[in-house]
């Protein structure tokens, strides 16, 4: 099979979604570092917006067309996509009985239907190259679901079947697909939630100490540039890992949930997020 990548990260292309700030943008910024042609996507880009060396589009991961012209617009400015980084997405805390149905398909459409809308766009360009790079933005929370946490989890957990199943389909074709799965990080993430659309009193007390812990957590998180670096490597390595850990905390969550007793990580677990038994 032909490896049809430029040579040079200088020749290459990289797509992000939800490039406006946070990690994404500094994804972006470390691509174009690297030497990418970076284009990054938000809801609010401007016409010939570029933003530190990142070519802005604007996209809603959520619009089908919207999507599907994006896709089109860079191929007709560049002719080729090697990297997609899939990082837009939302947040939501509260009880999983306080979000209404409609809630809960909006946060799937975003996070795990975005990301299914994006990679279908770019994967017929992808396998006619026979090379590209998929880099989904996961979380700690997509292998360790937390209290108060029940509908951002699922979806996190769907985004890593997707993504280990679907690499599994395209290795042949020179496409490999990766996550990268950070703990917490500072950015807006908790400030950004969304809200429960139909709160209820007797989640109250729970809900807020989950609040307190992800702000806790947040303001003495990794920095955004430490999920940028795996997120270069993802798209760099000649044979890239399937996922990747930033910072510290995120790897030995990772190496406890799968090592350490089951009732003895619960009992750590819940004191740590608060949860009373």
């Amino acid at each position: 099979m032909t490896d049809t990548r430029p040579k040079s990260t200088r020749d290459r292309v990289a797509l992000i979604t939800g490039a406006a700030s946070g990690i994404g943008l500094a994804i972006g910024v470390a691509l174009v570092r690297k030497g990418f042609r970076v284009f990054g996507t938000s809801r609010q880009a401007q016409p010939g917006e570029v933003r530190q060396g990142i070519h802005m589009l604007r996209c809603d991961v959520i619009d089908d067309t919207s999507v599907t012209q994006t896709v089109a617009e860079v191929l007709k400015l560049t002719g080729r996509i090697d990297v997609l980084v899939n990082n837009a997405g939302r947040s939501l805390i509260g009880g999983a009985e306080e979000s209404s149905l409609g809630q809960a398909r909006d946060l799937f459409d975003i996070n795990v239907f975005g990301i299914v809308r994006t990679t279908n766009a770019v994967l017929p360009t992808m396998r006619s190259q026979r090379s590209g790079r998929i880099i989904n933005i996961s979380s700690v929370a997509g292998f360790l679901p937390g209290p108060y946490t029940a509908l951002y989890s699922a979806t996190k957990h769907a985004v890593e079947g997707y993504s280990e199943s679907l690499d599994h389909e395209l290795r042949s074709l020179g496409i490999r697909v990766s996550l990268v799965a950070p703990a917490f990080t500072r950015t807006d993430l908790e400030n950004n939630a969304d809200k429960p659309d139909r709160v209820l009193s007797v989640y109250d007390k729970g809900r807020q100490a989950m609040i307190s812990t992800w702000q806790t957590g947040i303001a003495a998180g990794d920095p955004v540039e430490a999920v940028a670096d795996q997120v270069v490597l993802a798209a760099t390595d000649s044979q890239p890992n399937i996922r990747y850990m930033p910072g510290k905390t995120a790897g030995r969550l990772h190496f406890m949930r799968r090592y350490v007793p089951e009732k003895a990580f619960e009992k750590s677990f819940r004191k740590q997020m608060g949860v009373a038994d």
